[in-house]
């Protein structure tokens, strides 16, 4: 499990429920239902910090480990 924040919001303009992990940039994900978008989220950050590492970028802390 992360500690990143992560902000579920509404969109109208998509209509559908939007998730960020604004620690980590880029890293958004969308669901029908707000338990579907923090599931998707959750992959994508899995899969951007795997990404990360493999080209030797770095991952921030999160602010939630402090």
């Amino acid at each position: 499990m992360y500690r990143y924040e992560v902000v579920i919001y509404w969109s109208n303009a998509d209509a559908t429920f939007v998730a960020e992990a604004a620690e980590l940039p880029g890293c958004m994900a969308h669901g029908d239902t707000q338990e579907v978008a923090l599931q998707n989220i959750k992959e994508a950050m899995a899969l951007w910090i795997d990404t990360a590492r493999e080209f030797g970028d770095p991952v921030p802390e999160p602010k939630g480990s402090a």
